[in-house]
């Protein structure tokens, strides 16, 4: 029981990072509007402000499998937290340019500037979530065992689902607390500096909100050990070992210990082995599975909720309120992949819960091709399906599919193609909605998600209950 909390605990940890990541790219949603009107944003600039995390996450993808692998996961999470922190940080605190200028504590010289500014604040934020979203599911996945191995990384998802559910609740406070005020610059008043953040310039009070949650997570981060995988494949054996008792008791972590030290031994590491033909159908696996899953376009229905449920609904604080269901639906239906995914495994939920997404997304654009209200309906069944299939399982899948030295460069190349992937499916989605229409888009959406359903039948075998290093020896033995 003990162990089972030491564990568990761990992965709360690492998984705020996850929830951060979550934040992140849900809080932005609530501030387009507002930063649109504040800087005078056509559709393509707000697509590019709102996309340019993602950009940074891109980014953080290509530098964490060198830093993980090299340096440790605990370090390499530390460093994405200090990024967040900065981030979120620099973001609220951008330079003012127009209005009331008693208050704010550094001035740009025009708008170009203040605008560049925040999205390098949003670049930087996006190479933590890029690191995070490498380094945190292996860490996760290497410190548990097989038997409750996809239940426990499935808990990273969650933290991102609820991250995304806080976000939009919190802007949906914000706003309602700011009434009609928000967003208007008078030029007399001279506004307090909490006045200024959540009412004048409210956008600054929804983004600075994540500040709080990015520092506890560097705090946590301190305390926590380092994988004892990463310290047996880098000679480091007697620190591993200690984590290993605490995690599965003195007889199993020595059974463990070996095992690891004599696949770590067959290992070479680096892109030579990442090449190696036992890892061509894992390594397809690992860039296709991330790669369809935003294709289906969850990262611009996350970023863009409000705005993509305030065409069918012409009310601003019912559309945000949507947007909490949205979020809400997302946490409660991860619970669904916790529960079952080592029941059903991780195969069976994937194709269920892209078949589900095909058919939502489908009925979305059937719906806004006939300016029906019911929008909102397939578009939770979306966001549902997506949340007990693609939303955990393609973080579990990608994290355990891979040899323990180059665990960390194989994960961040998937992670790369999900981000990439993510990037231009956000950049894309204002414009897409001005030039195709709403319907189009999700019905583009829908076409993309087929591809995904023949390959997963036909590629991705099931990995339920198999320890890391038995996965390693299956590549092996079979023929690709």
């Amino acid at each position: 029981m003990k162990s089972s909390f030491y564990v568990i605990s761990l992965s709360f940890i690492a998984s705020l990072g996850g929830f951060i990541f979550g934040y992140d790219t849900a809080i932005i949603s609530g501030c387009n509007s507002f930063l649109q009107t504040h800087f005078n944003l056509n559709s393509a600039m707000l697509g590019w402000v709102v996309s340019s995390a993602l950009l940074g996450t891109i980014l953080g993808c290509v530098i964490s499998g060198v830093i993980t692998d090299r340096f440790g996961r605990k370090r390499a999470l530390i460093l994405a937290a200090l990024l967040l922190s900065i981030s979120a940080l620099g973001s609220m605190l951008t330079p003012q340019f127009q209005g009331n200028l008693d208050n704010p504590l550094w001035i740009a010289t025009d708008m170009d500037t203040a605008f560049n500014m925040l999205v390098i604040a949003r670049v930087i934020g996006g190479i933590g979530v890029g690191i995070t979203s490498v380094v945190a599911p292996i860490y996760i996945s290497e410190l548990t065992l097989p038997e409750s191995r996809g239940k426990i990384v499935s808990i990273y998802q969650l933290s991102i689902t609820l991250g995304i559910l806080l976000a939009f609740l919190i802007d949906w406070i914000v706003l309602h607390g700011a009434g009609d005020a928000a967003g208007v610059i008078t030029q007399n008043a001279s506004p307090n500096f909490l006045e200024w953040l959540f009412v004048q310039e409210i956008w600054r009070g929804m983004l600075g909100t994540e500040i709080p949650v990015a520092l506890l997570f560097f705090i946590l981060l301190l305390f926590t050990p380092e994988s004892p995988r990463w310290l047996v494949a880098n000679n480091r054996e007697n620190e591993a070992i200690g984590t290993m008792v605490r995690i599965a008791g003195k007889e199993q972590a020595e059974v463990q210990l070996k095992e690891i030290r004599e696949m770590v031994k067959e290992e070479k590491g680096g892109f030579r082995e990442l090449f190696s033909p036992f890892l061509r159908r894992p390594f397809l696996i690992g860039i296709l599975l991330p790669m369809f899953s935003h294709l289906s376009g969850i990262a611009a229905i996350m970023y863009f909720a409000p705005y993509i449920i305030n065409e069918s609904i012409a009310s601003v604080e019912s559309s945000f309120l949507g947007a909490v269901l949205v979020g809400l639906v997302n946490s409660v239906f991860t619970f669904v992949a916790i529960y079952y995914i080592e029941r059903y495994g991780r195969r069976k939920l994937l194709l269920i819960g892209v078949v589900g997404a095909f058919i939502s997304l489908t009925g979305v654009g059937i719906l806004f091709a006939l300016d029906s209200t019911l929008i909102i309906i397939p578009l939770l069944c979306y966001v549902a399906s997506f949340a007990f299939s693609y939303g955990p399982i393609v973080w579990v899948i990608i994290s355990e599919i891979f040899p323990t030295r180059i665990r960390g460069l194989a994960v961040s190349i998937g992670s790369f193609s999900l981000m990439v992937t993510g990037f231009f499916i956000t950049l894309t989605n204002p414009l897409l909605i001005e030039s195709i229409m709403p319907s189009g888009t999700f019905f583009l959406y829908a076409g993309l998600t087929l591809p995904a359903i023949w390959f997963i039948w036909k590629y991705v075998p099931e990995t339920k209950g198999k320890t890391l290093e038995e996965i390693e020896k299956y590549w092996k033995s079979i023929k690709n």
